[in-house]
């Protein structure tokens, strides 16, 4: 009964507890006993919050004695990313040596949704420093592992995230995306990850409550269905009078997306957005799933995508200028707020491509934003071309299977070597023009997981909902996943 437990979609731990079939004491002591019995090899936690989480279940099963109504996810245990996930009174890090100690004092507006519709903060889970590498890796615990290869990586930078869902440490968890951070480990994990359209889900930031809008950084799930993933967003959505950007509630019903039919869409598939290698494997996976559409009804066309620029000049004028400039400004924060100081007294605390990148960011002008959000303009009306006669864009979301921990700066593509930050990841593209986008679970080859990604219109988070859903329905991946995992 525990491995089903552990193993269960978050929703139908929600039902059995609401219902007293199970006991929330129960769910979170056998959670706490699978991350204390393989945390030491997947390394997806940074902070256990157990004696926090034991607490929650008390008053959780409190609540439920009492006859009180009760939240969607009463009593579901919840990672959280240690990057901006704070939770006030737990150990909040950044993924970072130099807040080895720090404790947060104050709970993000996203995690006390979720703790309101009575989800137990159980855990914060790995990220690189400061969210700034597509692979979990740091100074301050190490790297996180995919759970169905403990020598290759979870991906990043939500990879804590996502290897707890996979491993069954976790009932779902959060993540955090500025460049594919929930949608590329997702793909490594076999889990399904879903960033949702910019504003969605509120992002309250401070000092700068403008920074999340160049790369579009957006709030995002890791869940094992795609119900789960329907139901936190039910929960995380709608404005924020504290964040500039956080979109009105439509009033949306994302689970009831789920049952709707992609009879008569339009699908368009592009291998490669024109200007990714993608490794065999990955490519013939992905494509095997696009059958899935077929049988529910869809037409799948493949399509020529056409930024106008090749790869090395479309990554330096979008990705990497304002990731850099990014890095820049959050170091700043962290300086004026925290008087920690990452080119000066506390380099030690960072690696080198964090440094490298604050020091890049630091040289970005505002006439090289100007040519940078020019470019983004350019794959926006690409985007949106597509968009003009397709109700869905599907790609690879990775060009490769999870790469080793040994060797994450030396990622290679049919044996020819890729720019280990972007030549390997379809998903920064739409941080750049803020489509929601998810990672699918698309098969696996020779045990390991392979992504594909479902993009939608502007705003049309449901459709990704109803696509991803269709996806499921003629390809369930859960008992796939288990079976494929590393005892």
């Amino acid at each position: 009964m525990t491995n089903e437990l552990l193993f269960a979609p978050a929703w139908r731990l929600a039902e059995g507890i609401r219902d007293g079939t199970l006991e929330p004491t129960a769910v979170v002591d056998a959670f706490l006993e699978r991350i204390a019995d393989r945390d030491d090899a997947v390394n997806a936690y940074v902070t256990v919050a157990s004696e926090h989480a034991r607490e929650r279940a008390l008053e959780a099963e409190r609540a439920l004695e009492a006859g009180e109504d009760v939240g969607p996810l009463h009593g579901v245990p919840v990672a959280l990313k240690d990057l901006t996930a704070f939770r006030a009174g737990i150990r909040h890090t950044f993924g970072c040596r130099a807040f080895e100690d720090h404790v947060a004092d104050h709970t993000a507006a996203f995690v006390q949704r979720l703790e309101d519709a009575g989800a137990i903060v159980i855990g914060k889970t790995n990220a690189p420093e400061f969210g700034h590498r597509p692979v979990t890796d740091n100074l301050l615990v190490g790297p996180t592992s995919t759970p169905f290869d403990l020598d290759r990586n979870a991906g990043g930078s939500s990879g804590g995230s996502a290897a707890a869902v996979a491993d069954g440490m976790a009932a779902f968890a959060q993540g955090g995306d500025a460049a594919g951070s929930v949608r590329i480990p997702a793909a490594c994990c076999g889990v399904y990850g879903l960033k949702p359209s910019f504003g969605r889900i509120p992002n309250v930031s401070r000092p700068n409550a403008f920074q999340n809008q160049s790369p579009f950084i957006d709030k995002g799930v890791l869940t094992r269905t795609v119900r789960d993933a329907a139901l936190a967003l039910e929960v995380m959505v709608g404005p924020h009078p504290r964040d500039p950007f956080s979109l009105p509630d439509t009033g949306a019903a994302y689970q009831a997306a789920l049952d709707r039919s992609v009879d008569g869409w339009r699908i368009a598939y592009s291998s490669d957005l024109g200007v990714f290698s993608v490794a065999a494997v990955v490519r013939e996976r992905v494509e095997d799933a696009l059958e899935a559409f077929e049988r529910e009804g869809a037409t799948v066309d493949r399509v020529d995508v056409a930024f106008g620029y090749e790869f090395d000049d479309l990554a330096a004028r979008t990705r990497y200028g304002l990731m850099q400039a990014l890095s820049a400004t959050i170091a700043e924060n962290v300086e004026r707020r925290h008087g920690v100081a990452f080119l000066e007294r506390d380099a030690e605390s960072v690696p080198s491509t964090f440094r490298d990148r604050i020091a890049a960011g630091r040289e970005v002008s505002a006439v090289d934003l100007g040519g940078m959000n020019r470019v983004r303009t350019a794959i926006y009306d690409e985007i949106q071309d597509v968009f003009d006669g397709y109700d869905l864009l599907v790609t690879p979301t990775l060009s490769v299977l999870p790469i080793h921990n040994d060797s994450l700066e030396d990622v290679r593509v049919d044996g020819t070597p890729v720019d280990p930050q972007a030549g390997w990841l379809l998903t920064w593209p739409f941080n750049m023009t803020g489509h929601p986008a998810a990672s699918i679970p698309a098969g696996f080859v020779d045990g390991l997981p392979v992504g594909m990604q479902l993009v939608g219109p502007r705003f049309g988070d449901e459709a990704v909902l109803t696509a991803s859903a269709a996806v499921e329905r003629r390809r369930p991946w859960l008992e796939a996943a288990r079976s494929n995992l590393v005892d």
